[in-house]
């Protein structure tokens, strides 16, 4: 068995960036990207300053998680333990993005498919070297057999003090520094000033400590002065699908409770209109899936070359399982079978929740996104559900005679006051000093707004307090319960795109 992996010196490295070059004129690496790249950060205060080079890449992880999220294998471990991928499979869905803890992967706009670095591999099956290491001029680049005890790299890992990126996220990296800065290697450590970089101005795709965190904390050890881009990858598109399929999978919740309370034999209201608003928004949510692809002409590898570890596999089975419910479910309200309905209820009610709520396995597989990890999201995402199926029909109310419109607004009601909840105790909870960064982005920093006008006022406050009114004063007209509903939907929106952007506000590298 061979494992190949890396150590980089930094007590020889002299940041001359040979490495990345050679990398880029090996692979053919567009400008703008990069497969490795020398990080530099300055250390202590004027006279007494120190410049630190770290080179950055692909770890080829033991326990990868880009590996477990790529949908259609295209990341793939090879026979020498390289993390390699092929592009003739990516979709370009940039999961592993996410889910890589070490910036490694990028897309590359030439192809618009995912590279990184893949350790020269065409170069190492017949018997070469990777570029990086021939071409550096004070061999701080060393490769060899991790499985081998008399391999130089096992010599000097054995020898030395060495250290690994992120070791907290236990993927079992094999790419391994001696003499590097611990600043260097945790960007949580850092910061870009606000007066740029060496030879380059700030931009918003070079992340650095989120806006809204103290610049004072004792954290903080060192500056970033020279890094490269790294764009965010999901946005609103993937904030608009969580929404899309909250709607339709909330609403056949919706409709089910209907049938469970005996309002079945209601044509119109439960068997027929509830799933067309559910197949519009399931088909929306399929459009945007695809719409956020790199590679939208081959979406259809994830059923065709599934890799079946991947929630994004996993969860287009559920949306197509529940679309065939959601389709059935209309042909037996056509058709007026109310004692159909009763038996498609459960399987109906159970497949929306899972539209709604396979994202939360999804977004725990970005491991390289700690927000995102927090065992709250599975119930977040249900009760949103829950909103946007009461949302849903308190709506149609406006429209047509809706049964049991009381049942609807507690629904909806219920399901604000449960996001409410559940999103308090997210922010109060401990967390690790990403999360504390993430969260800090959202509710202090750059997508505060959307989270506090949008996500809370409008998502939250202005539903609830509606309701109540409509409840409390037995009010019979539709109005402020449609209204109700009109503002959860868009505050639904706003608190998911910020919840997004903000897990995707720390920097990994």
């Amino acid at each position: 068995m061979t494992r190949l992996g890396f150590l980089l010196d930094s007590d020889s490295c002299i940041g001359c960036h040979a490495c990345t070059v050679a990398c880029k004129s090996e692979h053919d690496v567009p400008l703008g990207v990069n497969r490795t790249w020398v990080k530099y950060i300055e250390t202590g205060s004027f006279p007494n300053v120190s410049r630190h080079f770290s080179v950055m890449r692909c770890n080829h992880c033991e326990d990868a998680p880009c590996m477990t999220i790529c949908p259609t294998s295209a990341l793939f471990r090879a026979d020498n333990g390289v993390v390699d991928f092929d592009t003739s499979l990516c979709i370009g869905c940039k999961g592993c993005m996410n889910a890589c803890p070490y910036d490694a992967l990028y897309v590359n706009p030439a192809t618009n498919t995912i590279n990184k670095c893949n350790f020269c591999n065409h170069r190492i099956e017949v018997g070469l070297e990777p570029s990086c290491v021939l071409v550096c001029p004070t061999h701080a680049i060393v490769v060899g057999d991790l499985d081998d005890p008399t391999s130089s790299l096992s010599a000097l890992i054995a020898r030395n003090d060495v250290a690994v990126r992120a070791p907290e996220q236990n993927t079992s990296p094999k790419v391994f520094y001696r003499g590097a800065s611990q600043a260097s290697l945790d960007p949580l450590r850092t910061r870009i000033a606000d007066d740029g970089m060496i030879w380059a101005d700030t931009t918003p795709d070079h992340p650095t400590i989120p806006t809204g965190f103290d610049p004072e904390d004792p954290g903080i050890v060192a500056r970033t002065a020279y890094t490269t881009t790294h764009p965010m990858t999901w946005k609103e598109k993937v904030s608009g699908y969580l929404v899309t399929k909250a709607i339709a999978g909330g609403t056949m919740m919706v409709a089910a409770l209907l049938v469970l309370l005996g309002w079945g034999d209601v044509q119109a209201a439960v068997g027929v209109v509830p799933p067309m608003i559910a197949g519009v928004f399931l088909a929306l949510t399929g459009v945007l899936l695809v719409a956020d692809l790199k590679q939208p002409s081959r979406f259809h590898y994830l059923l065709t070359k599934s890799n079946h570890s991947s929630w994004l596999v996993k969860g287009a089975w559920v949306l197509m399982v529940f679309a065939v419910l959601t389709a059935a479910w209309w042909v037996a309200g056509l058709a007026d079978a109310g004692g159909a309905l009763k038996v498609l209820l459960v399987p109906t009610a159970l497949a929306g929740a899972a539209a709604a709520g396979y994202t939360a396995f999804l977004f725990a597989q970005c491991q390289g996104r700690d927000l995102w990890q927090t065992p709250l999201l599975l119930p977040v995402l249900l009760a949103q559900a829950v909103t946007a199926g009461g949302a849903v029909f308190a709506i149609m109310d406006l429209f047509m005679d809706v049964p049991a419109p009381t049942a609807v607004r507690w629904c909806l009601l219920g399901g604000v006051l449960a996001i409410t909840g559940l999103v308090g105790t997210e922010l109060t909870a401990s967390g690790t000093r990403h999360v504390e960064m993430a969260v800090r982005s959202m509710t202090r920093g750059e997508y505060a707004t959307r989270f506090w006008w949008g996500g809370v006022l409008l998502g939250m406050v202005v539903p609830a307090v509606l309701v109540i009114i409509a409840l409390a004063g037995s009010i019979d007209s539709p109005a402020l319960p449609a209204l109700a509903g009109l503002s959860a939907l868009v505050g639904l929106f706003a608190y998911e795109d910020a919840f997004v952007r903000a897990g995707q506000s720390v920097p990994l590298s």
